[in-house]
């Protein structure tokens, strides 16, 4: 057998107090069933007596495990949603257990546009959007909106579920309600996931929805129907196949290329040349779900080579550890990943 560690394998005790059971019940879940999520996120055994808890397990996932088990009781006076309690599982396996202190963050506002260029790299961005707690739930995150502030072009290439859209679209919003920028420009190229849908009736706008609907939930979550209307209205925010890119030169805007991976070399270069003074580009892309024709190089995988040390350009890659969907996304994709003897 192996001697004994403190350093490597503790228990932990922790009770809370004032006691609230009904807190106490939402925090444990039916049957106890956000006990052992968190026991499978963390690796560690919780047994609890009332409101005592004892955590054992490897010493610093048990401390991450008793600062998750305090901050979700902060905010359990109501049933926890299980998409907040899945992204409190997400950062709690991802960032250290000093970060973690409840109802603790290093700057308790958003930071300015030149309040960040001076801030750490661990401090913590927070964007101003209809959502005043959104910021990165991943260290990849973290490094993420710390690019697009640092850099005018960023790639992110990643699965499915990691946030690159979604963070993209939410750093665009924050740059234009600071005025950073005078517009948002979101694109992606029409290419149909495998399917043929054949013409599609309406008119410009309404062939090229169904393309763009996965920015449009963005924008709407983020800003809220109205605003968003508004802004179209204003012409503040943009949203366009990357066809029709050609030949403009975008000046003072945020620009975001989402599911990069279906361009073609052509049409990246052709993209990326369009960029003016004052504007930045977020480029996004899943270089596992490719549905260009076979044989067709995608032009993600091609920019990627090609500028990896240009300045001024910034790549952040995500992996399974960086979903923040449903749990089982991260496993499919490991499942996928593992079949074609590719890893991330």
């Amino acid at each position: 057998m192996h001697a004994f560690d403190p350093l490597r394998f503790v228990i932990l005790r922790h009770a809370f107090i004032p006691l609230d059971n009904a807190r106490l019940a939402h925090l444990c879940g039916s049957m106890d069933e956000h006990l052992r999520d968190i026991e499978s996120a963390l690796g560690v055994g919780i047994t609890r007596r009332n409101e005592s808890f004892r955590v054992e397990g490897p010493k610093a996932s048990a401390e991450r495990a008793v600062v998750l088990l305090q901050g979700l009781y902060d905010r359990a006076r109501k049933p926890i949603p299980a998409e907040t309690f899945q992204l409190a599982l997400v950062e709690a396996a991802a960032v250290p257990a000093a970060a973690l202190q409840p109802n603790v963050r290093p700057h308790p506002q958003p930071l300015s546009p030149g309040e960040r260029g001076a801030a750490d790299d661990d401090e913590q961005i927070v964007l101003r959007t209809r959502r005043a707690d959104l910021a990165g739930r991943t260290p990849n995150q973290h490094v993420y909106l710390r690019n697009i502030l640092d850099h005018d072009i960023t790639f992110g290439i990643g699965p499915a579920g990691t946030g690159k859209t979604f963070l993209a679209v939410a750093c665009a919003i924050d740059s234009l309600e600071r005025s950073a920028v005078q517009r948002i420009i979101l694109t992606r190229p029409a290419v149909e996931a495998g399917e043929r849908l054949g013409f599609l009736p309406g008119d410009l706008a309404q062939k090229v929805d169904p393309y763009l609907r996965p920015l449009y939930d963005a924008l709407y979550d983020l800003m809220g129907f109205d605003k968003v209307t508004k802004a179209f209205e204003k012409g503040n925010i943009e949203v366009a196949p990357l066809a029709f890119m050609r030949g403009r030169t975008l000046n003072h805007a945020f620009v975001i290329l989402d599911e990069a991976q279906n361009t073609t070399p052509e049409q990246m270069k052709m993209f990326l040349t369009r960029i003016g003074f004052g504007s930045k580009c977020v480029v996004t892309g899943d270089v596992s779900q490719i549905d260009l024709p076979r044989g067709t190089d995608s032009g993600l995988i091609d920019a990627e080579r090609v500028l990896r040390r240009v300045r001024g350009i910034a790549t952040t890659h995500f992996t399974s550890a960086d979903v923040v969907r449903h749990p089982l996304v991260a496993r499919i994709v490991d499942a996928y990943e593992a079949a074609r003897g590719d890893p991330l």
